[in-house]
């Protein structure tokens, strides 16, 4: 009996791997099957070969799949390849890296919600809620107000995963790895153009941050990304975690970056909710040095963007979260302000002694 060709093999290989991908997109738990049990052996086998170099393994990736889609058909047609024949490697290209974008990482945006994993209903709006919660967030923001934050990055990534290993399995993030260590891009400029702080590189299961990002961002920004690494897709329940675990690092500068970085998050809602007259009001309660720090950071960022590239990014990235299940898009980030709200106020010990 004659072997199956390896192109033969290769495509029926394709095929399934595709199949799979569709299957944990549309069967329902089939997402949180992923997370669960097949993500954190992927992502620790691809972050511990992406910790053994320095350079973003996600980045050099892609740029040598665009020169190499660029100049294959140069090449090929110089060899007299037919033009079928180049554009079928071509598409059988761009289908491995679609194959491997969800494989590696990808399929965490079909796992169950924040809310299911949590067991909790998500709240409808309340007013007194949320004025219960503006008021404790504006004391503890005010009280650990940190000018200058002095923490070196080796013990915030510390802190901050040391924190993370206490999370409860129910809510099905993976274990951070001490060989986790979140990557600079070639392009940071770029990054900083379009008001990008971190990413997470799905290829090889990397967390990127911005360098050049303010000492007050550097905690939040971190735990933000490494909730992506760790298996969250929701940018909202980044968020969430990045709170979280922020607010609950044994640092007081950890703490701080914590409460800082969702001030902006914190006040579109007091905005939208409350109306100007109470937001004018609650402005008044944030200490003076806090509002001039976030008015520092915006200052600081708008010098660095580029109109133009960051309405292009917005469109694509919009539309990207949107495909990935997440249909509010961008707002997505705003949102977890309800995941906030949806628990109650002593959930995090409660959930640690149970």
């Amino acid at each position: 009996m004659k072997k199956p060709r390896w192109k033969h093999i290769r495509w029926i290989t394709l095929a399934l791997l595709l199949a799979g991908v569709c299957m944990f997109r549309f069967i329902s738990g089939a997402g949180e099957f992923y997370a669960c049990c097949i993500y954190p052996a992927v992502s620790g086998c691809l972050s511990r070969l992406a910790s053994l170099v320095s350079f973003s393994l996600c980045e050099a990736l892609v740029v040598a799949t665009v020169v190499a889609l660029l100049l294959y058909p140069i090449i090929a047609r110089r060899r007299r390849q037919t033009w079928k024949s180049i554009v079928g490697r071509e598409l059988e290209v761009l289908l491995w890296i679609y194959v491997w974008f969800y494989w590696g990482w990808g399929m965490n945006y079909f796992r169950d919600s924040f809310f299911e994993r949590a067991e909790v209903t998500p709240c409808s709006y309340n007013e007194q809620r949320f004025k219960q919660f503006l008021a404790i967030y504006t004391d503890s923001l005010n009280s650990t107000y940190k000018k200058d934050l002095n923490v070196s990055q080796p013990d915030i990534e510390q802190k901050i995963k040391s924190v993370y290993a206490e999370v409860p399995n129910k809510y099905g993030l993976t274990h951070p790895e001490s060989f986790q260590h979140p990557k600079q891009s070639f392009c940071n400029a770029l990054y900083s153009g379009v008001g990008v702080l971190g990413y997470m590189g799905p290829f090889f299961d990397e967390s990127h941050v911005n360098h050049e990002l303010l000492p007050v961002q550097l905690p939040f920004t971190y735990a933000h990304e490494l909730a992506h690494l760790l298996g969250v897709s929701s940018e909202a329940e980044a968020n969430f975690w990045a709170y979280q675990v922020c607010i609950h690092a044994d640092d007081c500068n950890i703490r701080y970056s914590g409460y800082f970085g969702l001030l902006p998050y914190v006040a579109v809602n007091v905005r939208n909710l409350l109306g100007d007259s109470e937001y004018s009001k609650w402005l008044s309660m944030l200490r003076p040095e806090v509002i001039q720090q976030l008015y520092d950071k915006q200052a600081y960022w708008d010098v660095r963007y580029n109109k133009l590239l960051g309405k292009f990014q917005n469109v694509v990235y919009n539309w990207y979260l949107k495909s990935n299940q997440i249909p509010s898009g961008q707002k997505n980030y705003a949102e977890v302000i309800g995941m906030i709200l949806s628990l109650p106020e002593n959930w995090w010990q409660g959930s640690l002694e149970n």
